[in-house]
């Protein structure tokens, strides 16, 4: 019987892709890959943390985390405004603190509040996902200087194998978000759409007119327009039930002759 071929481990590529098809969601997928990502680079029996920074629209936000703490520590720059992770993300390079207890950088807040953790070493490397928005991938271990050398190389290949899994992953987002925020503006238009016809149909006026008592309403009560015509729309469940938004002096059609 012929032996088969031994079967090749799959590459970091690969397995994020894996990582993909399996979750369930764009955070499922961020949180899993951050925990891979500290598997990967913790060895030797280490551990290690992980956290994912995205950058969007000024702000910053830690989207994946391969713990609570790492996530925690993430967000110790996010208070202050500053840390390796944001300058990896906003300026696109390396960057490395290889002991806590020696680093000032930052002001001595930063250091002193990620060493509190337990921590003393930390290597943000960016992530390359040529668009708007950019990230960085955030290593935290409790050796210092865990990340020298082959440690800090292998981080850099990793990183830069499984960008192009975080480009489609953060483009899928955005579509997600875009397509999220559509849907809603069209439900809005749609409601008010409906608002305004029975506010036509209840005072006989002109569209024109109703998009005034409705606009009027909306500033009197401090409401916005579409909660006020989700309100309307709500409101009118059966017969004869009529706005409140009325053109001041105009007949609502069960005061007609």
């Amino acid at each position: 019987m012929p032996l088969l071929p031994p079967i090749q481990p799959l590459s970091a590529t690969d397995q994020v892709q894996n990582l993909i098809l399996e979750s369930a969601d764009f955070e499922d997928f961020l949180n899993e890959l951050a925990r891979f990502s500290a598997h990967q680079m913790a060895g030797d029996g280490d551990d290690a943390l992980c956290g994912i920074t995205l950058l969007r629209d000024r702000k910053a936000a830690t989207i994946g985390w391969s713990s609570q703490s790492a996530r925690e520590v993430d967000e110790i720059q996010y208070s202050l405004s500053q840390g390796p992770c944001l300058t990896a993300a906003k300026e696109e390079r390396e960057v490395y603190v290889p002991d806590l207890f020696q680093e000032d950088r930052w002001g001595p807040d930063y250091a002193t509040a990620v060493a509190s953790h337990g921590l003393r070493s930390v290597l943000s490397l960016p992530f390359n996902l040529q668009g708007e928005a950019k990230a960085a991938l955030n290593l935290y271990s409790d050796v210092p200087h865990k990340f020298d050398g082959r440690a800090a190389a292998r981080a850099r290949d990793f990183t830069r194998e499984i960008s192009q899994a975080m480009r489609l992953a953060v483009r899928f987002s955005l579509h997600a978000d875009s397509a999220t925020n559509l849907r809603a503006t069209l439900e809005s238009r749609t409601i008010i759409d409906i608002a305004i016809g029975i506010v036509m149909a209840q005072n006989r006026c002109s569209q024109a007119a109703a998009v005034e008592i409705l606009t009027e309403a909306s500033s009197n009560s401090n409401t916005k327009l579409r909660d006020i015509a989700r309100s309307l729309v709500d409101s009118v469940g059966g017969a004869g039930a009529h706005t409140h938004y009325q053109e001041p002096g105009s007949i609502r059609p069960d005061q007609s002759a």
